[in-house]
């Protein structure tokens, strides 16, 4: 029987600003990214994000970023790898203190945004990434780009790596996401992110802006927090694994 993993990026919100509905998502998900306080995310609202994911039974993982608040950590920053993996240590190592005070154990850690673009294709920063991981816990896994170079540079470091795709993300005909710059990169109609989550999983496919399909096996799919329609498409989502038979689990359990 087919299984997947579904994630959500969370624990977004700081100070007066609401991002994303983090106890509407929760009954759908099983793995949460938790933002770490550099694109996102508060210690109060990382805290409450984390005891949300224990009640729910969500697995946790460390979602760290460019220090990029103003920006959502979504614009491309230039950073010397040590200090780069300096800084990726420093959120990991926030988060899982976090989450062991309230009983939890951190899964596995997912680069955020610009970070976790540049990552996928660019050897410098993805290795920054990986030698933070591993310096804090080498038994934690690393969610990354499905197909993409950091893929193979894991596993020549012997680091368990989780093939990630989107749900609510086009692709663009060479497997890279298409980028928020342009227009219909981010998908909001609830059908088409639940068609996308049916052709991954059991076609290993998945269609591409120019109409054309990309090879893609992944052991994870996220949806965004921030997309308004966020907990529309995880409905859809659901529905459409229950129609065709599809577990959804943590990829830790399967």
């Amino acid at each position: 029987m087919a299984r997947i993993d579904i994630n959500c990026d969370m624990g977004e919100s700081y100070g007066n600003f609401k991002i994303g509905n983090d106890n509407a998502i929760f009954p759908y998900i099983t793995s949460c990214n938790i933002a770490c306080g550099f694109h996102g995310g508060d210690p109060l609202n990382i805290e409450k994000t984390i005891q949300g994911a224990l009640a729910y039974g969500v697995q946790i993982g460390a979602h760290p970023s460019y220090p990029d608040l103003a920006g959502f950590g979504r614009r491309k920053m230039q950073i010397p790898e040590e200090e780069l993996r300096a800084l990726v240590k420093y959120q990991i190592v926030a988060l899982k203190g976090m989450v062991e005070s309230l009983g939890g154990q951190l899964q596995y850690v997912k680069p955020h945004g610009a970070l976790y673009n540049t990552a996928a294709h660019q050897p410098r920063e993805a290795m920054a990434i990986i030698r933070a991981v591993q310096e804090v816990d080498e038994s934690i896994y690393l969610m990354g780009l499905a197909g993409s170079p950091i893929q193979k540079l894991a596993a020549e470091k012997q680091i368990p790596f989780i093939a990630e795709a989107f749900a609510d993300r086009k692709y663009m005909e060479d497997g890279r996401l298409r980028s928020r710059t342009e227009i219909g990169a981010v998908i909001d109609s609830p059908e088409e992110a639940a068609q996308q989550v049916a052709d991954i999983v059991l076609k290993k496919e998945v269609e591409t802006y120019d109409g054309s399909y990309w090879p893609l096996e992944a052991q994870s799919i996220c949806i965004h927090g921030d997309n308004p329609a966020a907990v529309a498409v995880l409905q859809a989502i659901d529905k459409r694994l229950e129609q065709e038979h599809i577990t959804k689990l943590a990829f830790s359990h399967a």
